[in-house]
């Protein structure tokens, strides 16, 4: 069920589709069938142990929680890659280990599930102001500083408003990894052309990944405009087509 190349997405789905094949009520599914909650989740939790497979051999993160790890990596110099377990065993036999670890104690939330469902009727307001305050303790307490807290709360307010907007925050870790990347390369590339900006466009090259970016940024755009446009028309035909039959 996991296909660690892709996210978990398409794991979630197959799950899904090979519990509704397997099931002895079909019928059922859509309307509150445990397999169909139970087998995704169980695909999900999977696919969180598996996108480890590729970002410590090949460093590619293939999943939200995979590049806020790489970042750590990052952070304290740390290239995932084929000689990560040559350099560093002991990080990659921890995470192994801890995997280990973190299976065996989903046991206990059989027994314990009762417990954590009453964690619901916590009031939201009180959830959020001690998930808010751990936060913000964990934030001060890595240097003391209070520069820290400060880019904490200014990024988590601007991740709220890209959930409230339907932005994805997934791209927004992964920019933060190809953001230095790319300055790097854009400062050897301004070096190499003696600081001629026409360079990053001088070749066939470079002009097809910039028409290609662009399309990928403003069709989906379009598309939805579009969508949205022949709907409220096909919804004005009907309308009228339903008074001139009223008529």
């Amino acid at each position: 069920m996991r296909h660690t190349c892709l996210g978990s997405e398409i794991p979630t789905f197959l799950s899904y589709a090979a519990e509704r094949k397997l099931s002895k009520h079909p019928e059922q599914f859509g309307h509150g069938a445990i397999e169909g909650v139970a087998g995704p989740e169980a695909a999900n939790n999977a696919n969180a142990a598996g996108a480890l497979m590729p970002l410590l051999t090949l460093g590619l993160p293939t999943s939200a929680t995979a590049a806020v790890i790489l970042v750590a990596f990052q952070q304290y110099g740390l290239q995932p890659g084929p000689l990560l377990l040559e350099n560093e065993p002991d990080l990659v036999w921890g995470l192994i280990a801890a995997l280990l670890i973190g299976n065996a104690m989903l046991l206990l939330n059989l027994p314990l599930a009762g417990l954590w469902a009453k964690v619901l009727f916590i009031p939201t307001p009180y959830l959020y102001a001690g998930i808010v305050s751990f936060a913000l303790l964990g934030a001060y307490s890595i240097n003391g500083s209070v520069f820290d807290v400060s880019v904490l709360l200014v990024l988590g307010i601007l991740g709220y408003f890209l959930r409230q907007y339907g932005f994805p925050v997934a791209p927004l870790i992964i920019g933060a990894i190809l953001g230095p990347l790319a300055e790097t390369q854009l400062r050897r590339a301004m070096s190499i052309s003696d600081g001629d900006p026409m360079a990053l466009v001088s070749s066939p090259f470079s002009i097809t990944a910039y028409i290609v970016v662009a399309l990928v940024a403003l069709v989906p755009q379009v598309m939805k405009r579009w969508e949205r446009k022949t709907a409220k028309e096909v919804g004005i035909d009907l309308e009228t087509a339903g008074k001139g039959g009223n008529g």
